[in-house]
């Protein structure tokens, strides 16, 4: 039986890997901050991680935060898997992270940047953003009487169970480097996303496209955080949709947004 270590494994795709790897009857080490028995803040590294890598061969890394500290966290765990002879290191990234100036995604491609010289064998997968990540942008975004946007932007959402089986079947094989891009079934509008939202939850609210400054905006218009090329997701944004709120909230509400500018 492998034993595979998670970091992250307690977040929204860690513990879809973990508990994928599990069913499949992989033995799962755990590794988050809050975590029991490795619990381990990354970002500080130590004893701890040493202990929590010891005899694990592969390491599935999904730890990760846009507050920051994700390239010091990577640092601390290159050094510790390298001490532990670990074989084989997959990295989950963002689709467009090598495009895009937004400060996130600078950050995603220094740690693959970080990976890639680290000698370790490695796998990076890059998928387009998840359907978890709308719901609660457009739950922030739909609390004013009027629902901001940015103006002509589109997305490709994925369904992280989806994600957490690929990475799962990646660790279990050999590095193969960077694999080709994982994208959800659909290039739609924020636009469209947006009114599925708040068709699904039952509000009602004006939707308002806004135009905004920048690089980052640019590239995203642009559709750099795309991969229609490898539309390879199974579930759409309303099947998401209607396993997280259910049918009722959705019933007899469709059409009445209306648009702003």
């Amino acid at each position: 039986m492998t034993t595979i270590l998670v970091t992250g494994g307690t977040g929204t795709l860690g513990r879809h890997v973990t508990e994928r790897l599990r069913a499949d009857g992989h033995g799962v080490r755990v590794l988050s901050r809050h975590a029991q028995p490795y619990g381990v803040d990354l970002r500080a590294g130590g004893p701890d991680l040493d202990a929590a890598l010891a005899g694990v061969p592969t390491v599935v890394h999904c730890a990760s935060s846009p507050r920051g500290g994700d390239e010091e966290a990577a640092g601390h765990l290159i050094s510790a898997a390298e001490r532990a002879g670990v074989r084989h290191l997959v990295y989950i990234s963002i689709v467009g992270v090598d495009r895009i100036p937004f400060g996130y995604y600078r950050t995603k491609y220094a740690v693959e940047q970080r990976i890639e010289r680290s000698g370790l064998g490695f796998t990076i997968l890059r998928t387009t953003q998840f359907h978890d990540l709308l719901v609660s942008l457009f739950g922030t975004l739909s609390k004013p009487p009027v629902m901001p946007l940015p103006a002509r932007v589109s997305d490709q959402p994925i369904e992280v169970t989806e994600v957490a089986a690929r990475l799962a079947e990646l660790a279990l094989a050999a590095p193969a480097g960077r694999v080709p891009d994982m994208g959800g079934p659909e290039v739609r509008s924020f636009d469209s996303l947006a009114r599925a939202y708040l068709h699904a939850t039952g509000r009602r609210r004006p939707v308002a496209g806004l135009p905004l400054l920048g690089a980052a905006y640019r590239a995203f218009r642009a559709g750099d955080h795309l991969a229609p090329e490898r539309a390879v997701g199974k579930g759409t944004f309303e099947e998401h949709l209607a396993r997280r709120f259910g049918q009722e909230a959705r019933s007899g509400r469709q059409g009445r947004d209306r648009r702003l500018g």
